[in-house]
Order: C-alpha cells, then structure tokens, then sequence
C-alpha cells in the first residue's frame, strides 16, 4: 500500500511523459515495520539524532511495587549519608565510614581524603558529619586549623574549643574525664582505664618533648619521664600535675631517677644525660617557644555527649611546630575522652556512644618532624577498640612523602588502611602508590588528572570560573572499581561551612569594582 501510495504521488519524467508509457524505477528501500529507538532512517520517518531520556525517580520497592513493569532495580546502594550524583550512571552515591561498616560493606570504620587545596575536602567531610550526627553519632574535629568546621559544630549544638596563649590552655599530663569517673568503675576496669590513661599520657608527653628536641628520645630520657611522673603522683595522688611540676622534679634529682639514669652516684653525670628532657620541659614550661599554652591546667573540660570542634585558627600558618603540638595533644585528649565514654558505658554509669574523629591537615603534624609519624600512628592505632570512627584528611599523597623511607612507607599507611578512600583532583606526580594499592585504572588516573587544574577566568564576565574538579571526588574501597560523584550542597550547608568567610568582605569589594569583560 505504502509502494502504490508513493508510485501514484510521484511526478513523471519527460521521457515518461512524452511517450505516454511511465517507466519503472526500482522502489526506495522501506524502514522496518517498526521504528527503531531513534525513529525511522528513510525520507519522513523522523529519525531524530538527539533522544531525551525519561524521568527518573528513586524509591523503596515497597513504595514503586504497583509501578511495575516501570522499575527496575537500582545500581547503586543506599547505604550511608547521601553525598551527590554519580558523575556516569543516574542514581545517588551514599557513603560513609560508619554506616558501610555497619552494613559489613567494610572491615573497619576509617576514611580518608585526598585532593588539592580548593576542591571541596572539607565540605564532603561536613556533609558526612550532618548525616551521622543526625543519626547519633559524635563528631569531634579535633584540629580546626583554619577555622571551617566551627560554625557547623556550633550548628549542632556543639562545643567550640579555642586554646591560647596566654587565655586558654590545655595541659598534655590532663587524665581527661575519666578521672573523676574512676572511683565508680569496677575494679577490673578501674585498673584497664587506669593503664589507658597513662599511656595516652606518656605517648603525648614523649612527642612533645621530641617536637621541642627535633629529635627522638633515648631510652634512659624516655625512662626518667615515666618515673619522674610517676613520683610526682605518688607524692600528690589526688592532684593533676603541669609540665613544670615535671620539671622541678627532674632538677631535685630524686633517688629514684638516679636510679632510672645510671648516674653511678654523680650529679654532673645525672644532669648531662638528662640535658635534653630538662630543655624540652623548659621549653614546654612556659619559658620557650610554646610559650604557656601547655604550662597551666585545662581550661576548658570536654563535655562527652555534645560534638566537639578544637579551633586552631589563630595560629600561625608558619608555626608548624606549636600546630603540631596542639594537634597531638588535642588527639590524644580527644581520644581520650572516646575512651572514657566506654569505660562508662561498659560500668553502666553513662550509656553508649559512637564518635567520629576527624584529622584534618594531617601533613601540618608530619611535616613538623618525621618521627611525629609515629605518634600519629599509635594515637590511630589506639582507638581500633573503641567505638571511634575516624576520618583521615590531607591535600596529595606527596604530603605524606618525609625525609626517610622507613617514616615516609609508616605514613602511606594510614592511606592503605583506611578502608574507603576519597580522591579530589591529583596530578600525576602526586599519587604515590595510590596505583599499587587501589589498583587504580588508567582511565580513573585520567579522571583524577582532569580535576586537578585550577579555575580559570572568563574572558566574557571578568571573573574566574570555579576548578573543574570542584566538588568531584572518587570512592575507591580496596581494588574494586572507583566510584566517582559530584557533591552537592544546600544553601544551608554552603552558609555554614564557608571557607572563604575571612575573605569574604575582601572578595565582595573586588567583585563590586571589577569592570565587566576585561579592561574598562
């Protein structure tokens, strides 16, 4: 019917005509009786090279069951806080360290992220922060350096820690609140919190006299630190020593750490072998370059059942070795007070609480001194027993690059680790051995490189367009397949967690005296 339909509409040719006789022409090939997904390929059938795709709506089976047959199962799962689009596939990507270790989706609950300065690190931890405080867990951001993460802490009703010299103090010999705990604990637990306490202790006190010394301590220094803490306590048992009660009791030079040091009986031997502590503890007592911030006793006390942010924001970016020695500290009390809230709960006299501990710009403590790698390293180690997640950040894998390969292999570990890994744009100089450990593709490296560039300026409007990689990072758990999304933020996420806010006036000024399209 379609070939008489074309034969009786079709024009004769003049041959055709002038012999009376029409000739015969071979018949145009016809499209399939039914169209294909772009339409029919022949003259009027409508072939459209452009196809919009239908919308798209997600929901629980029990909800899109009377739907059928227009649902299908989605690909990616809705385990954890929702952070944004899957930059492939239609579907949200939900992730977080606590809720896939619930799930048995990972070993452990640990996270890190990696990605260069401006690309979105902070507001993708902040995004995980809402959601799990949400749904009952504790964050602590414990190193604040620049002062992001106030304002959300503050947000959710939280505690705003901000130590300084000369008006807020924190005391590295402080037994956090298990103290006054202790006497209601049973006896098998009284001694347990008893040792955690003083090896939290311990190991923060060793790596501030180390950061003081830019060195490691000996043996027989280590030893004399111990017992001269030990001594004071016995002779004050209800009291909380500083720094200087520490060093007024290595000057006396008691029996006991004539005994520790191996003075053979002469005091110019005691004092030569404990040189170095007794300039460290100078130096950490108010008299050196720490000034007093860790000479006088706590200020402020960590309250365990409110979110807690540590801001450090007023230090200056050129003190790395003060940054350094207030994370340590503020870690150690951190986790800390994580191990007192399970001593109590395990006693029944508080109930149970997770946390969540975020180390932001980890490379500011490592890059202080290369043996500060290893106090990190016990500091994580230490909170594998408790119920404290923890949330790893730096900028590249180059951070994480010291002096020595033993120290430099000691810190990738904490990348290969942390069971889900979080990458912004990198170049390609700085992975490390993100390729070996991740198996990661050549067309996921692309990916990560294609992010890595700076924003630039529109030629059109004068101002500069934000970085391809804004925003963008990929979830790689093991060696599986990267997943890669974009996160997206509410307006009140965006008012809260500003970056930028001490540049904002600054920035507004600029953009009002900008002329429009180049020079005016």
């Amino acid at each position: 019917m379609a070939l008489d339909l074309w034969r009786s509409r079709r024009r004769p040719t003049h041959a055709e005509a002038a012999s009376g006789h029409p000739k015969r022409r071979k018949a145009p090939k016809l499209g399939p009786t039914e169209p294909a997904w772009r339409g029919w390929e022949m003259p009027g059938g409508g072939r459209t090279p452009i196809v919009d795709a239908a919308p798209e709506w997600r929901g629980p089976s029990v909800q899109v069951a009377g739907l059928y047959p227009f649902s299908a199962g989605a690909s990616l799962p809705m385990t954890g806080a929702p952070l944004g689009p899957h930059l492939h596939q239609r579907g949200v990507v939900c992730a977080d360290p606590v809720s896939w270790f619930a799930a048995g989706l990972i070993n452990n609950p640990s996270a890190f992220v990696l990605g260069r300065p401006g690309l979105g690190k902070s507001s993708l931890v902040c995004r995980i922060l809402i959601m799990l405080a949400v749904k009952g867990l504790i964050p602590m951001v414990l190193s604040d350096v620049k002062g992001e993460y106030a304002p959300l802490i503050r947000g959710l009703d939280g505690q705003v820690i901000r130590p300084q010299r000369g008006a807020a103090y924190v005391n590295p010999l402080d037994r956090g609140p298990l103290w006054p705990l202790l006497a209601t604990l049973p006896e098998q637990l009284r001694g347990a919190a008893e040792a955690d306490i003083d090896a939290r202790r311990l190991n923060v006190l060793y790596g501030l006299c180390e950061l003081a010394l830019v060195r490691q301590l000996r043996a027989h220094e280590r030893n004399a630190l111990s017992q001269a803490l030990q001594l004071w306590e016995s002779r004050h048992p209800d009291e909380t020593p500083v720094l200087p009660d520490l060093l007024d009791v290595v000057l006396e030079r008691p029996d006991a750490l004539t005994q520790v040091v191996h003075d053979r009986g002469d005091p110019d031997r005691y004092f030569d072998r404990l040189e170095g502590v007794i300039d460290a503890l100078t130096s950490l007592a108010g008299n050196g370059e720490f000034g007093d911030i860790f000479a006088h006793h706590t200020s402020v006390t960590i309250e365990m059942h409110r979110p807690l942010c540590v801001d450090l924001s007023w230090v200056d970016e050129q003190d790395t070795r003060l940054q350094a020695g207030l994370q340590l500290v503020m870690w150690s009390i951190g986790s800390g007070a994580v191990a007192a809230a399970k001593f109590a709960a395990e006693a029944g006299v508080a109930p149970r609480r997770s946390y969540l501990m975020v180390m932001d710009e980890l490379w500011r403590s490592l890059k202080a001194a290369d043996f500060m790698v290893y106090r990190v390293d016990e500091i994580t180690r230490l909170n594998r027993t408790l119920n404290l997640a923890q949330i790893l950040c730096t900028h590249t894998m180059d951070d994480l690059k010291l002096t020595t390969a033993e120290a430099t292999e000691k810190a990738f570990g904490f990348v290969s680790r942390s069971e889900m890994v979080f990458m912004g744009g990198l170049a390609p100089k700085e992975m490390g051995n993100l390729r070996q450990v991740f198996a990661i593709t050549e067309q996921e490296q692309k990916q990560l490189e294609a992010w890595s560039p700076p924003g630039e300026t529109n030629p059109d409007t004068g101002t500069s367009d934000p970085p391809p990689g804004r925003g963008k990072f990929m979830l790689k758990v093991g060696q599986q397949i990267g997943t890669p999304f974009s996160v997206l933020l509410s307006q009140l996420e965006i008012d809260v967690h500003d970056t930028n806010v001490n540049w904002r006036d600054t920035i507004e000024s600029l953009n009002r005296t900008r002329p429009v399209g180049g020079d005016a």
